[in-house]
């Protein structure tokens, strides 16, 4: 079966594609900007049609000789996406039609029409009715927040809960809403793909309700944090959406319409399409979905997903936020091949120390013994690392020579760190050598931890970098001597 993926770049759908790689169809992406699909080890193993949804010839492209196509487009960043999703949709839907597409699966947003709906909901509702209109069989989800790392939604609950110790509610916050885990909606589109071509619409969401308020809270009890939050009996999206652009490194004008569409219940009102559709799937509770998401654990937060969003295309020094950590990226090339760079970094620490400031790598060990940490007394092993060495106040999360060593930090610190190096082998015996060192902090004194130490951090790791390809260089010129 050939599947077609619009959105394959958005969270949904870099959860999707490899979801439907494993189980053996050939898929192809429509997508934009091809280079966002780099960072993604699926983007080899797909098709990609290089294009807009805009454009007729490139959606034409993308939808010959496919059996079922998913429509996970968002347009929230444009001022007009009203507009601009119904004429895309439209447009889509058509040709879907002349190019004999047997069947749509759509993922829109949850929302009582008689209530009155906000521009947000109504445009999702509306972009399903322009899909069905073409006479393919749309098979439309509806679901609210979606509980996983890297969800828009579950972000905002992050970064804010993360941030503010004090927080003054607006009454959304009270708004209730049936929350469903990244795991359970692809659990949902992969078993869509089993069925025969179907025209219904079906509403997916945890068991049990809950509010953003209660939300929140349970993000604090699993982070250990002690949060005071009041609520006040004002709407106030547009001030909200400002609030999150100020504390958070989202973007107002996507928090915007999805706080407006919090102005009303988003509950599952029909479950039985989804009972009988898909007796085999039970959601998990919004509590389970969140502990995974929090914890790391499984699809929503495997830690492979992380390390693989913080690739692509960037400059030689990138510093940004990714699922909660802050994520600074050193690029440098080495005259010099992947197996001696390689080499280089497998040897740090120890009596050979770090290459750069060990002095202050050395006042960091000492100021982590006296408050009761590990320091840097461990030394390392002397043999090739393993899964589980130490190394001073580090210990080796991930070791695959010559092309990876990832180190978990060890000492004490508000938060936790890692420090990873990436070797890819260019021509010429050349190699390109990548730093990356991330930190999730824990609440907001992880946040000041990391702040203080900004200058310092900039120094040690951009010398070490630097380093490290000085000496790989170096081994290289006696080898050839």
């Amino acid at each position: 079966m050939r599947i077609l993926v619009t959105g394959a770049t958005g969270y949904v759908g870099n959860h999707l594609v490899p979801a439907l790689l494993d189980q053996g169809y050939q898929v192809r992406c429509l997508v934009r900007d091809p280079s966002k699909l780099r960072p993604f080890t699926w983007a080899s193993q797909v098709e990609i049609v290089e294009g807009d949804l805009e454009n007729t010839e490139a959606v034409r492209a993308a939808l010959k000789d496919i059996d079922t196509a998913f429509y996970l487009v968002h347009s929230l960043s444009t001022r007009d996406f009203e507009h601009r999703e119904a004429v895309i949709s439209e447009q889509f839907g058509w040709i879907a039609h002349q190019q004999r597409v047997r069947q749509i699966i759509y993922l829109g947003g949850l929302g009582d029409e008689r209530e009155g709906l906000s521009r947000h909901l109504r445009s999702r509702h509306e972009t399903g009715q322009r899909l069905r209109m073409s006479g393919v069989p749309v098979l439309e989800f509806r679901s609210a927040v979606i509980v996983g790392s890297g969800s828009f939604s579950f972000e905002i609950l992050r970064y804010l809960t993360e941030r503010l110790p004090v927080m003054i509610c607006p009454r959304w916050v009270r708004t209730r809403l049936q929350p469903i885990a990244i795991s359970d909606v692809i659990s949902y589109l992969t078993a869509a793909l089993k069925l025969p071509p179907t025209d219904e619409i079906v509403e997916i969401g945890s068991p049990d309700v809950t509010d953003y308020l209660g939300m929140m809270r349970y993000y604090a009890e699993l982070r250990g944090l002690r949060r005071f939050m009041l609520v006040v009996p004002v709407f106030t999206p547009e001030l909200a959406s400002y609030w999150i652009g100020l504390v958070t490194p989202l973007r107002a004008s996507v928090a915007r319409p999805l706080i407006q569409g919090l102005r009303h219940d988003l509950l599952v009102l029909r479950p039985e399409p989804a009972l009988r559709l898909f007796p085999g799937i039970r959601a998990m509770s919004w509590q389970q979905a969140m502990w995974r998401a929090v914890k790391g654990y499984g699809l929503e937060g495997d830690p492979k997903n992380f390390w693989q969003a913080v690739g692509g295309d960037w400059e030689e020094t990138r510093t940004y936020w990714e699922q909660g950590r802050i994520v600074e990226i050193r690029k440098r090339s080495v005259a010099a091949d992947a197996e001696t760079v390689f080499s280089v970094v497998s040897q740090l620490g120890g009596e050979t120390g770090w290459l750069y400031a060990d002095s202050l790598w050395r006042l960091r060990g000492l100021l982590d013994a006296w408050i009761g940490g590990v320091g840097m007394r461990r030394g390392r092993p002397n043999r090739p690392l393993q899964v589980g060495d130490p190394i001073d106040f580090w210990r080796v999360d991930v070791v695959e020579p010559p092309k990876l060593l990832r180190l978990k930090a060890e000492m004490r610190l508000p938060g936790e760190g890692w420090l990873q190096f990436h070797i890819t082998p260019q021509s010429n015996g050349k190699s390109t050598l990548i730093q990356t060192t991330a930190f999730e902090p824990h609440g907001l004194l992880g946040l000041l931890y990391w702040y203080a130490l900004l200058p310092f951090h900039a120094l040690i790791f951009s010398g070490m970098c630097s380093a490290i390809a000085e000496r790989a260089e170096g081994i290289r010129d006696r080898k050839n001597l």
